[in-house]
């Protein structure tokens, strides 16, 4: 999570690290946006693949994961914007 801290005032804002899933226009995400979406941790969403018995399947592009985010959205019962 990016802080940014005011040193004259000392307060903090703090910055989403990720945009709201209603934003997102991609078809899908890396498993750290993944993560973040599902509010778990990026091993078990690699767990979940290795597995292949979490909520959702990943799509493997050139070895790495990618979590549809047509699917998340349905988990988590989240429209579309």
């Amino acid at each position: 999570m990016a802080t940014a801290i005011n040193h004259e005032g000392g307060s903090q804002s703090h910055e989403a690290p990720f945009p709201p899933l209603e934003r997102i226009t991609r078809p899908a995400v890396d498993t750290d946006s993944a993560a973040y979406y599902l509010g778990r941790k990026a091993q078990t969403l690699r767990t979940w693949a290795s597995k292949e018995n979490g909520p959702l399947r990943p799509i493997r592009v050139h070895g790495r994961l990618a979590w549809p985010v047509d699917q998340i959205r349905k988990i988590l019962e989240v429209s579309h914007a």
